[in-house]
């Protein structure tokens, strides 16, 4: 059986691995899976690491395009991710309607999961950043239990390792045992795009048709249907 080898975002992981199989039991190909965040993943692939596909935000899919490290014209653009919080499910859910909410929320946890800055993760980058600007960093900043990934922030969430989880509500559909209660504000709202492209080298070998079917397996009416079952408009 063929195989392609595919670098993801972990805000669609969700979908992504459901969708992997399918497409091997339709198309006969195998799909190998690596998920990380952003960062991470970009900065692997930078330095040498082989993939058929890679699926990032549309920021760092562009600056691979500059680069000129992904084949031409091959880009999908897969799904948004929004921001959000969630519980373990069963806990008490807070209102976070508006931005003195979502303070207020932030003043009373005892415990934050949140993605990690320094690992490169989309949605932790962006939290740092929004707690600097609404002058809560400081205050902040002790209650934050940092994680790798989104995933392992859903996941400290159902171990009761966090009160409340800050990442893409998609990377919390995927785990059960957690409760989205909302997105972010709409006045600080994030919503970071992502896409799936070819790399350069795998345009060059036999794993170019096998990897533009999976990206055009990923945009068919039945694949985005799973992407938005996960919270990815």
């Amino acid at each position: 059986m063929n195989k392609i080898r595919v670098m993801s975002a972990g805000a669609v992981e969700g979908p992504v691995t459901e969708l992997a199989p399918k497409f091997t039991q339709a198309k006969g190909c195998d799909v190998e899976l690596s998920f990380n965040t952003v960062g991470a993943l970009k900065q692997r692939f930078s330095g040498g690491e082989k993939t058929d596909v890679i699926i990032l935000s549309f920021p760092a899919i562009e600056a691979l395009e500059a680069e000129a490290r992904i084949a031409a014209g091959s880009r999908s653009d897969l799904g948004l991710a929004t921001c959000g919080v969630a519980v373990r499910d069963g806990m008490m859910m807070p209102n976070i309607a508006t931005v003195d909410g979502f303070k207020r929320m932030l003043n009373f946890a005892v415990s934050i999961a949140a993605n990690d800055p320094a690992h490169g993760g989309s949605s932790g980058i962006y939290l740092a950043d929004l707690l600097k600007r609404m002058g809560l960093y400081d205050q902040v900043s002790p209650k934050l239990k940092l994680y790798n990934t989104g995933r392992a922030c859903a996941l400290a969430l159902v171990r009761g390792e966090a009160e409340i989880g800050i990442t893409f509500t998609s990377e919390f559909i995927a785990v059960p045992g957690t409760r989205v209660v909302g997105p972010l504000p709409q006045e600080i709202a994030y919503v970071n795009g992502y896409a799936g492209a070819i790399a350069k080298d795998a345009a060059q070998n036999a794993t170019i048709a096998p990897s533009r079917a999976f990206l055009a397996f990923l945009t068919e009416p039945q694949s985005r249907a799973c992407f938005q079952r996960f919270g990815l408009g």
